[in-house]
């Protein structure tokens, strides 16, 4: 039996990829140069190298919505990148894009976030903003380029370009790392835009799920929503005695598959519409080509006012927020004020940058949602053991 060899992989590529595809034989490379993967491409090797990082395993116990100890059934950081990968990896292969940096990208996407979700990034950003602030996006790429340390060769994980173009989401200046050497002209790849459309789709049904299962919104309320109403009264009548789980789950089930199927039908169109015939003409193109149809986009519109009013603004959601506010805030300034009681390797690196904040910084937004709870605990319950 022959193995299938790398160059083989790649060959597939350029006959069954789409001509505006990324193939991984034509990548910009990395920054560091290595001996190319006998059997893996170059975004193979970077899907793989971001499952075997720690920042990725800290996602386990990073908030989505709600916090770790809230339930064992609710999404965390390490269940949304795995489900907006899948989402990704289904449309990319059905526009025949690269499924492989699709994936790398979405597993990636989230790296950077801190503890307590998108609370926990507006504290740290308000605490660092004498410092350049703070921004899971630019996070994340940090976390690939500087933190991670695998490598005796390299600082990172000395990702391909277009990952990291991928990672940075919103392709300006400062979401690239400096000094590359990169071309980084016009719009991102197509899997890129994919990877952003991917992670909303996942985030905005998943929501709906873990808030209806918490109680935390109601089927009453959602039946006023289009989007909603029209799917989950279909569900009924198909299955009416199934009862109200199967009903939430059937609903959820039919709303990804009907927006991914809008995605696919409208970036087709769009696609053929721009004439685009390859790479350099996505980038070149003014705007993103990957999307819904405008009736469905109006639709998406309003289930996300109603997730950001009804469940992202509600009062359990807003008291974790201010619990996250008090307890980031409080061990930023103890850290600050007394860098000593820092792990030792992290005080180490205080003293050789000079006191920089950014690595105390790093080192929060690095945390689990259970593990700044607990460092708290021991550094402000006089009974608690540090």
């Amino acid at each position: 039996m022959s193995l299938k060899s790398r160059q083989e992989i790649e060959n597939e590529e350029l006959s069954r990829l789409a001509p505006y595809a990324c193939r991984a034989a034509e990548s910009q490379g990395r920054e560091y140069s290595e001996e190319e993967h006998p059997y893996r491409t170059c975004f193979q090797r970077d899907r793989d190298r971001i499952i075997h990082s720690k920042a990725f395993r800290r996602l386990e116990y990073k908030t989505q919505v709600f916090v770790y100890h809230e339930g064992d059934h609710y999404r965390t950081r390490l269940t949304h990148s795995l489900e907006v990968a899948q989402i990704s990896r289904s449309i990319a292969r059905t526009l025949r894009l690269n499924e492989d940096l699709a994936e790398a990208i979405c597993l990636a996407h989230d790296l950077g976030h801190p503890p307590f979700g998108h609370s926990g990034q507006d504290v740290i950003n308000k605490l660092m903003k004498a410092e350049g602030g703070f921004e899971h996006n630019r996070q994340s790429l940090r976390i690939v380029t500087v933190l991670e340390q695998r490598y005796p060769q390299f600082p990172g994980l000395n990702l391909s370009f277009e990952v990291l173009e991928g990672i940075s989401k919103h392709f300006t200046e400062y979401d690239l790392p400096e000094g590359r050497g990169f071309y980084r002209e016009g719009k991102p790849s197509l899997e890129a835009q994919l990877a952003n459309l991917s992670d909303e789709i996942a985030y905005n049904h998943h929501d709906l799920d873990d808030g209806l299962r918490s109680g935390m919104i109601s089927l009453s309320q959602l039946n006023k929503i289009n989007l909603w109403s029209q799917v989950f009264d279909q569900v009924k009548k198909d299955f009416p005695l199934a009862g109200e789980n199967l009903w939430i789950s059937q609903t959820i089930r039919r709303l990804i598959n009907q927006v991914v199927t809008d995605l696919i039908n409208q970036t087709l169109i769009n696609l053929q519409k721009a004439s685009i015939k390859n790479l350099k003409d996505v980038r070149q193109h003014p705007k993103n080509l990957v999307g819904h149809s405008k009736a469905l986009q109006s639709q998406i519109a309003e289930l996300k006012r109603f997730l950001f009013n009804k469940l992202y603004k509600l009062y359990r959601v807003e008291r974790m927020a201010d619990k996250a506010e008090r307890i980031l805030t409080d061990l930023f300034k103890a850290y600050v004020h007394n860098p000593k009681i820092l792990p030792t390797e992290v005080y180490e690196q205080v003293e050789k940058e000079k006191g920089n904040k950014r690595v105390i910084c790093d080192y929060l937004a690095g945390m689990t949602d259970r593990y700044a709870l607990d460092e708290h605990q021991k550094l402000f319950d006089p009974h608690a053991r540090v």
